[in-house]
């Protein structure tokens, strides 16, 4: 059996674009979808996934961890880089995907077999546009509580939003206290038994990081997200040492070797690797050994598309140190009619069931996928007060 030809399948869904790989074999109907969704930078991923195709044309697709090290350390230039490793990991994916197929076996039972009957999601609230922020009248703290709220209805046991805003490298109290109500209306209004987190979105320096840090640790946290730059680890650790709320993050690092100073410093309590960006499953799981070593939390960042949920989820099942993983249920109203899922969920709690299908246990609807081409991101710009350029 051989790789046949590798295709990229665009699919605009509202703030990104989409990106499906399908990795085909020339064994008869034999294939495997993966994801490289990035956004903003769609036509350089799809570019990246030719260039490293020509790899892996006419290579054994079973070869999984050989073909992986080929897109890794070949062409002279690592694939650390995110368009890279974003590119890497929908490949890699595919081929995860292939062997489950080739095997007929869920992608789990090749890695051990589950270690967890069930998963539980969370969901992600978002936290309005960014020109609400700093509005701290009780009706924008209202608003959070609403949002709150209609997680739970549907069936969440917890949720995250960012509740924190923007801020130059030094403020006062305003954005503290901003983030402040809003919190505490959410708490309020799900109560104790909700896990809530908070994400940063690595926007504020890690002296503003640490002064939310400590302002919300009185709230419970399940667990406060990027506090500032994955660039500073230091300060990441500083802001952990610094509270008992767990920190979480990982989401923009690359590689094993992006998490290795992490762990060795203990700078988080949570592990976030995106395995649609760290280099896929294979290398996703080495990140989960090292994180199951440190016994730090494996919860990975997945606001992409179906085969990013359905890999993850199937990680997930096979992952002693994976605690809960990120959904995305209401992007797109056509969600659904792109993808087969094998997985069940069950509505109350948010908790998923494994699939039994062989592979990732989905199927994308090429036809529906083509219903959707490409179109430009919307282009995120942000400023501070003074016209500087900020984090969005």
């Amino acid at each position: 059996m051989k790789i046949k030809a590798i295709e990229s399948h665009v699919c605009h869904a509202r703030m990104r674009n989409w990106i499906f790989v399908k990795v085909i074999t020339d064994q008869d109907g034999l294939y495997g979808w993966g994801e490289a969704t990035l956004e903003w930078h769609t036509r350089a991923v799809v570019s990246a996934i030719e260039d490293i195709s020509q790899l892996l044309i006419g290579q054994d697709p079973t070869r999984i961890e050989h073909l992986w090290q080929m897109m890794y350390r070949q062409h002279f230039w690592h694939g650390n880089g995110i368009v890279r490793g974003t590119a890497i990991s929908g490949i890699d994916i595919a081929l995860w995907d292939i062997l489950g197929k080739f095997l007929g076996v869920p992608c789990h039972k090749l890695w051990g077999g589950p270690v967890r009957d069930h998963v539980r999601l969370y969901s992600h609230l978002g936290g309005g546009k960014m020109e609400d922020f700093y509005q701290t009248s009780p009706a924008d703290a209202a608003r959070f509580a609403d949002l709150a709220r209609r997680a739970v209805e549907d069936g969440f046991t917890a949720f995250k939003t960012m509740a924190v805003p923007e801020t130059m490298p030094l403020e006062g109290m305003r954005p503290i206290r901003y983030a402040e109500k809003c919190v505490a209306a959410m708490r309020d209004a799900v109560g104790d038994d909700i896990d809530i987190m908070v994400d940063c979105h690595a926007r504020p320096s890690p002296r503003m990081g640490l002064l939310f840090a400590k302002a919300l640790e009185p709230y419970n946290l399940y667990w406060f997200e990027e506090p500032c730059w994955p660039e500073s680890i230091d300060g990441i650790a500083e802001v952990q040492r610094a509270v008992k709320t767990p920190i979480a993050t990982g989401e923009r690092m690359i590689s094993q070797h992006g998490f290795r100073e992490l762990l060795e410093k203990r700078a988080a309590s949570v592990l976030q690797p995106d395995i649609t960006h760290c280099g896929g499953l294979s290398e996703a799981r080495r990140i989960a050994a090292m994180a199951e070593a440190y016994r730090m939390a494996l919860a990975p960042h997945n606001p992409q598309g179906p085969v990013s949920t359905a890999a993850s989820l199937e990680l997930g099942f096979a992952t002693p140190s994976y605690i809960i993983c990120e959904s995305v249920h209401q992007d797109v109203p056509w969600r659904q009619d792109v993808v087969s899922e094998g997985f069940t969920v069950e509505p109350r709690g948010r908790i998923v069931r494994p699939s039994q299908r062989p592979g990732l246990g989905i199927e994308i609807n090429e036809a529906i996928v083509r219903e959707h081409p490409f179109q430009q991101e919307v282009l995120q710009r942000s400023f501070y007060s003074d016209g500087s350029v900020g984090d969005w």
